[in-house]
């Protein structure tokens, strides 16, 4: 025999055996089927009906009238108040004319390098890729930062802030020296 009709032979023999398995399988079924029948007439489902539904009583909206809670109307009853108890660390901030580094936030400053002239430090900043030279007593960043000392490596500045209470206190914070500022 060639070895393709051996081949034939052997997958021939395999179909037949598969076929064999398979007709062995399909027996009586009747004896499966009674005993689902019966499970279905023994087991009773327990369904819990549903309750009614609560009855919905709309109430009326009684805060129409009432100031709306970021409307201009009450920022400016606050502000009207916040002037009557004035702050005395905020009083003297408010007064005093703004100088070009307030328009600022600190974080977009960099401290890029210090010099003393005439026994005066100074510092220089670099603020959109503009070059500001600062002494002590300069004001600098967004919340009233006044500069109190100046060294080779650091700004040290203070801030006036709101804490969490609402109260406004001083803050003490400084810029470092940055090696390499962008």
């Amino acid at each position: 025999m060639t070895a393709p009709r051996l081949r034939a032979l052997r997958v021939g023999g395999m179909l037949l055996a598969v076929g064999v398995l398979l007709a062995a399988c399909g027996g009586d079924q009747d004896e499966l089927q009674q005993w689902m029948e019966q499970q279905k007439r023994e087991v009773k489902p327990n369904v819990e009906p549903l309750s009614a539904p609560k009855k919905f009583n709309p109430q009326p909206y009684v805060a129409m009238g009432a100031v709306e809670p970021f409307s201009t109307q009450k920022l400016t009853v606050a502000l009207k108040q916040e002037a009557r108890q004035p702050n005395s660390l905020l009083a003297a901030e408010i007064n005093r004319r703004k100088e070009p580094l307030e328009a600022y936030p600190v974080d977009s400053m960099a401290m890029v390098g210090s010099l003393t002239r005439n026994g005066q430090p100074y510092a220089l900043l670099k603020v959109d890729k503009l070059l500001y030279q600062v002494k002590p007593g300069d004001y600098l960043g967004q919340n009233y930062g006044k500069i109190t000392k100046i060294s080779e490596t650091n700004v040290a500045y203070r801030e006036i802030v709101q804490d969490a209470a609402g109260e406004w206190i001083e803050r003490n914070s400084a810029l470092q020296l940055q090696e390499k500022a962008q």
